[in-house]
């Protein structure tokens, strides 16, 4: 299907074609692959649809920094909803970069409606990232929160991240990093070199705006924030910490690592059929 600036967006579908739909986003550096063994789970209950976000997988891949702001990724989100869900509001599940445009998505004017639920894994809107750091970014949850996004900071830099992912010695550092928390890393040859070096432009094009001018977003939308405890990168304070944009939320600290899709794919799958029977009013 075709994006409204032209880039032509991958979609892959699991599970029964008359069954509710439920929407995958993955982050980064991955593509819709992340969800395969998860999907499989979920094909019984619902039409499982995942795309391969602008850059990664069988997607387009746009050169300019601006094709990958949050406002972009956004008609891609909806371009897939009018294709698959035209006439019906969607269940949402989104990891890592994923749950940050899904963050955009359930707080956007354009998409009320549109989205029943949603489970966010280890991703926080970076709006809200923004008022967070602004109201706690010297107390201890701040500074450790800090600590963990030293690589947001890296990403920013130029040609040095294409060049450690191209080199191989990004890799290591990155997977010793998950492993150090009790995860496991991505095997590399999951995805290809473009997966790593365009979502690049994700950070650039994006974080230190929100960041620096957080908007004030918000949503009625029912939300389930799983923290992985072992998490390397996100704090469960960042994503937890969003009752005053979000009332809707509830929250669920869990064992893991940050890539929950991957190496614990059962208990994401029962988190989500959990939720949108508990929250969402909905049985499948």
């Amino acid at each position: 299907m075709t994006s409204a600036d032209g880039t032509r967006i991958a979609v892959h579908e699991y599970g029964e074609p008359t069954a509710p739909v439920l929407v995958c986003v993955h982050g980064y550096p991955d593509n819709a692959g992340l969800w395969r063994d998860v999907a499989s789970r979920l094909a019984e209950h619902f039409r499982v649809v995942a795309y391969d976000v602008r850059g990664a997988g069988q997607s387009d891949q746009p050169r300019q920094r601006s094709a990958y702001e949050l406002d972009r990724l956004e008609e891609d989100f909806t371009a897939v909803l009018d294709a698959v869900a035209p006439d019906q509001p969607v269940q949402l599940l989104a990891h890592d970069w994923g749950s940050i445009q899904a963050w955009h998505f359930v707080t956007s004017e354009r998409l009320a409606g549109r989205i029943a639920s949603f489970v966010s894994i280890s991703g926080p809107s970076l709006d809200h990232a923004g008022h967070f750091f602004r109201r706690r970014g010297l107390s201890p949850a701040g500074l450790k929160q800090l600590a963990h996004s030293w690589y947001v900071f890296y990403f920013q830099l130029p040609w040095l991240p294409e060049r450690g992912w191209r080199k191989g010695w990004a890799h290591r550092v990155f997977g010793r990093l998950e492993r150090s928390a009790g995860g496991s890393s991505p095997d590399p040859s999951e995805r290809s070199l473009a997966d790593y070096v365009n979502g690049l432009q994700l950070y650039r094009a994006n974080v230190l705006p929100r960041l620096l001018r957080p908007r004030e977003r918000r949503t009625g939308v029912p939300v389930l924030a799983v923290s992985p405890d072992g998490d390397a990168f996100v704090t469960t304070p960042l994503q937890t910490d969003v009752g005053r944009w979000a009332p809707n939320l509830s929250v669920q600290v869990v064992r893991g690592g940050h890539w929950l899709p991957r190496n614990n794919p059962g208990l994401v799958a029962r988190l989500t059929l959990e939720h949108t029977r508990r929250v969402a009013g909905w049985r499948t």
